[in-house]
């Protein structure tokens, strides 16, 4: 059996409310940005056209379906692309957003011990480092509590085992 590396996450939305709402911001900019470029366009092109003699002014008829032809194709075209890097950039926010929860999580039941690691390339280090700091203490107080609840269950085992071992005798 294979094992992938634990640092490797291959679910891409990771927080899928963020993350899509975070694209959505791009894309809606996005096609807003194109927008206003080929009404910019348009309105040059039909202007210049008006100023053609003879079939300028069929010309500046044409120049609107022709625009929209365009825009239409544009927004197929970069859509998805917009989607797709939107995807992987948010990515690398997404996920530290969600190791902090799960992190957060552990320490608050007391079962974290560890220091939050992010994976090389995550942003938010700065954070992951300052979460660590803040919960040093909590999390020294749960591996002390750890020790000492196994030596009470070592110490348990051994009566136990000796127990045994008389009865046996």
């Amino acid at each position: 059996m294979t094992t992938r590396p634990r640092h490797k996450r291959r679910i891409k939305l990771i927080r899928p409310g963020l993350q899509l709402r975070l694209v959505g911001s791009f894309l809606g900019l996005t096609v807003l940005a194109m927008l206003l470029q080929f009404l910019l366009l348009s309105w040059q092109l039909i202007d210049s056209a008006g100023e053609l003699a003879g079939v300028g002014g069929q010309l500046a008829d044409q120049i609107p379906g022709m625009i929209v032809n365009v825009l239409a194709i544009s927004v197929v075209v970069v859509a998805p692309l917009v989607l797709s890097f939107g995807i992987l950039l948010t990515f690398r926010i997404a996920g530290p957003v969600y190791r902090f929860e799960q992190f957060l999580r552990s320490v608050a039941e007391g079962e974290q011990v560890e220091p939050c690691r992010l994976r090389e390339g995550d942003e938010l280090q700065s954070l992951c480092e300052l979460v660590n700091a803040a919960t040093a203490s909590e999390r020294a107080r749960a591996a002390a509590r750890r020790e000492t609840h196994d030596e009470q269950d070592e110490a348990e085992d051994e009566t136990t085992d000796a127990g045994v071992e008389s009865v046996a005798a």
